[in-house]
Parts: structure tokens; sequence; C-alpha cells
């Protein structure tokens, strides 16, 4: 029996990292200016060499340690463990969290101009009204 670690297997993890980002081969092919069968290829080799494992990163939107260190056991426990914070307006560059206007105004804006199409709308019985 061995006690000899496995290597990571590099192509493989470009390939899940590419999946899990939603990403087809043709895409990455494209973006990195290669074939589809050679991102084939690459998906199936156990090692990748170095400028090509950073065009790939790069697409990917990952860093390179994190292609060769990717595990699927650590993804599956960071979102496990992931909480949105989205509706804590104490974060300062959080989504949502500040308006560009005053939504009072807009409301105000809103009315008023229903309440000039209603006055319109009368003016324009009144006068098929007197029309008759």
């Amino acid at each position: 029996m061995s006690t000899a670690t496995k290597p990571k297997h590099i192509g493989r993890n470009i390939s899940r990292i590419r999946e899990l980002r939603g990403i087809k081969q043709e895409a990455l092919a494209e973006a990195i200016g290669i074939s589809p069968q050679s991102v084939s290829n690459i998906e199936g080799s156990e090692d990748v060499e170095t400028k090509k494992l950073r065009e790939i990163a790069k697409v990917l939107g990952v860093t390179p340690e994190a292609i060769e260190t990717f595990s699927e056991q650590t993804v599956f426990s960071y979102f496990n463990n992931f909480y949105d914070h989205s509706s804590n307006h104490n974060q300062i560059n959080g989504p949502n969290n500040y308006c560009t206007f005053n939504p009072i105004d807009k409301v105000v804006e809103l009315y008023e101009r229903l309440v000039k199409l209603e006055k319109e709308k009368i003016e324009y019985l009144e006068n098929i009204i007197k029309a008759k």
C-alpha cells in the first residue's frame, strides 16, 4: 500500500471551474484563441503549461493557484456556510444601499402628473358636454 499522494488533475479542475462558472468549452476556446478540441485536450490532461494556465485562469476569473488547488469539497463547504448580507445596511459598498434620488420626490412627481392628466380629462369632457 502506497502513501504517495495522487497529483492534482489540473485539466479536471479547469473543467469543473468552467462548468461552475457557466462557461462553455467553445467560449473558453474563443477567449484564449484556441480550438474547442484543444480545450477538451487541456481538460483531459493532468498538467497544463504555466502560460496557458494563466490565460485560462484569467478568463475563468480565478487565479492559477485556485485552479491548481481546486477542491469541490471546499466549494460546497463555502456555499453551505455562505450567508446573504445584502440586507445589511451598514455595508459601505453593498448593493442597493443608497438611492441616487429621493423616492418621496419621485412619488410626488408621479402624483402631480396624475393630477394634471385628470384635470386635462375633466376639461376635455366639459368641452364635449358644452358642444352638445
